[in-house]
């Protein structure tokens, strides 16, 4: 049985705040090949690491991404205190140029790069593309841009050579309008969407990976399955105990 490669979702975010560098430090420190992180523009079109449409829960602060500038992001704490307290209160928002940097010290990891939906309706296809691939160009070699927005990954596909991967809450079938026109090299699914039964199947060329998921069990349920890539936010953890398997 093949078991599946592990994501890092939102980097190693079982231990720290989600994306930030200490949390996608963490991952690759314990062996992740691929780390999957979120991006929004600051009022100023610089790209950031950051998953919600508020900045309440990881920050304690009011209003958006998109309504401060970069110099006011920057003295932003991503601490998430309701889960950690005052264990993280320095970490910070981290720019996605600072991830590219990063990322270049580890030539063997991929990144998957989300475009958030709040971000492309408040600064259009086109301007976002524009300033997350000047951000990753040090490591663009590397990079999936994906999405739960078809029509931004089909503009990635006219204007770019790189790889892209659709996001789904629900299963979709091969023949499914978004996934037959788009031909996506990755499609990620939430594990409570995906067919109760039976082996997935994509055509080819895409790949499947399924979000969220925590522990072994289910793990190795979905390796039978034949589902190749597993998305968590245990990642240190899940691999400690994949690795202590003896079957």
């Amino acid at each position: 049985m093949q078991r599946p490669e592990l994501v890092a979702h939102r980097g190693h975010a079982r231990q720290f705040p989600e994306n930030t560098l200490p949390a996608i430090d963490s991952a690759i420190a314990c062996g992740a090949r691929y780390v999957e992180v979120d991006v929004q523009l600051t009022a100023d079109a610089v790209p950031v690491l950051f998953h919600d449409r508020t900045l309440e829960r990881v920050c304690g602060q009011p209003g958006a991404i998109h309504d401060y500038p970069a110099s006011a992001i920057a003295r932003f704490r991503a601490a998430e205190q309701g889960r950690f307290g005052d264990r993280h209160a320095e970490v910070r928002i981290a720019t996605l140029a600072e991830l590219a940097a990063l990322a270049s010290r580890h030539p063997g990891v991929t990144l998957f790069v989300e475009a958030k939906r709040v971000a492309l309706a408040r600064f259009g296809n086109d301007r976002f593309l524009d300033a997350i691939t000047e951000a990753l160009r040090p490591v663009l070699d590397r990079c999936v841009i994906i999405s739960f927005a078809a029509d931004f990954l089909r503009r990635v596909r006219d204007r770019t050579r790189l790889p892209v991967g659709l996001v789904t809450d629900a299963w979709l079938a091969a023949d499914a309008p978004d996934l037959a026109a788009l031909a996506p090299e990755y499609l990620f699914c939430d594990l409570d969407g995906l067919p109760a039964t039976g082996t997935p199947a994509l055509p080819a060329p895409t790949q499947l990976v399924v979000y969220e998921v925590d522990d072994v069990a289910t793990v190795l349920a979905l390796a039978r399955r034949g589902v190749p890539f597993i998305e968590t936010f245990a990642i240190a953890e899940l691999r400690t105990a994949l690795a202590g398997l003896t079957t």
